[in-house]
């Protein structure tokens, strides 16, 4: 698999973002995984611990009129885009004050005021989406770049191949990430396909087409950085698979037992935020101290999310129903 970075040593500054995100990340799913065990948040819960790296890359090579669209394991592409922790944790919630009021839950947080389209619990649903915005700003003119998160499970859906083609035929500033963690619930990819390299779908219907190591931000950083200028200079839309690998079960209450041991420890020992963590130490030159800060704010970040969220109010009966009503 191509894994290796392209270029030069980026700026601290972006190693330390790559860092600072991964982090927020992965203690946004810990201590969300913490509040559902304590019965805080209704529904399902989907992880996206080791898969931080990809949104974390993906998102950093963006710029501010550019857009997202999301999976229902989308709490890391909400915050790789700049969503706030607070609005997600009262979403999480069920509070007025989280971003969908508390209508939409973990699998459904949407912020327009960053061009994120939003979690959508339709598999593969993202894809069209995404296609549909990205056609949209070419109509407007404008060469914002549209990513659309999708999942290996996914790309078995008929849209996945209808929508890549839409976005090829009209050469829309699109790219497509597969974020491969190889399973769809608890099916293997091989058990779903016999290609199991996924990008060679793009090439098929001459999409440009890469596969790379999901579990390096920087590796997905620098892929997404070139993929977004080929874009803006007319040469969309790209496609991206990213192999990775949960570290644990679909949802939280699922135990994962099928997934092989030696398999899961391959991919803990490739953690995508440690190697975010040594990128900007050996790198970055980033001391421990700093390291321990940005850990450190995220951590009371967190905390005082949870605290202004258990005191929010929730929307009432009444309001709910004229909330439907109205629709």
């Amino acid at each position: 698999m191509p894994n290796k970075r392209r270029g030069n040593t980026p700026p601290k500054e972006v190693l330390e973002e790559l860092f600072t995100t991964a982090y927020r990340i992965r203690n946004f799913e810990t201590e969300g995984i913490k509040l559902y065990r304590q019965g805080l948040v209704r529904g399902y819960f989907h992880p996206y611990l080791g898969q931080e790296g990809i949104a974390t890359g993906a998102c950093t090579a963006l710029e501010e009129r550019d857009y997202i669209a999301s999976t229902h394991r989308g709490h890391g592409h909400c915050i790789a885009q700049g969503a706030n922790v607070d609005g997600m944790v009262a979403e999480l919630l069920q509070k007025k004050s989280g971003y969908c009021k508390g209508y939409g839950g973990s699998m459904h947080i949407a912020d327009i005021s960053k061009n994120n389209l939003g979690a959508n619990g339709i598999v593969g649903a993202s894809t069209p989406l995404g296609v549909g915005a990205a056609l949209a700003n070419q109509i407007r003119g404008s060469d914002a770049v549209t990513i659309a998160f999708s999942t290996d499970g996914a790309s078995n859906n008929g849209t996945f191949l209808e929508s890549l083609n839409l976005a090829a035929i009209w050469n829309l500033n699109f790219i497509l990430i597969i974020e491969n963690n190889q399973y769809a619930v608890s099916t293997t990819l091989a058990e779903a396909t016999r290609e199991t390299e996924l990008y060679k779908r793009g090439e098929a219907i001459g999409v440009e087409s890469h596969r790379i190591d999901g579990n390096d931000s920087l590796v997905v950083y620098e892929t997404v950085t070139d993929a977004v200028k080929k874009c803006r200079s007319g040469l969309g839309p790209i496609l991206i698979e990213a192999v990775t690998f949960r570290h644990s079960g679909h949802h939280v209450n699922d135990p994962g037992k099928y997934m092989p041991e030696e398999k899961l420890k391959y991919y803990k020992d490739r953690d995508p935020v440690d190697r975010a963590r040594d990128n900007f130490i050996k790198m970055g030159k980033a001391s421990a101290e700093e390291v321990a800060t940005i850990e450190a704010k995220i951590g009371s970040e967190f905390e005082a999310a949870v605290a202004a969220a258990k005191s929010a109010d929730e929307v009432s009966i009444q309001e709910f129903r004229e909330f439907v009503e109205g629709y």
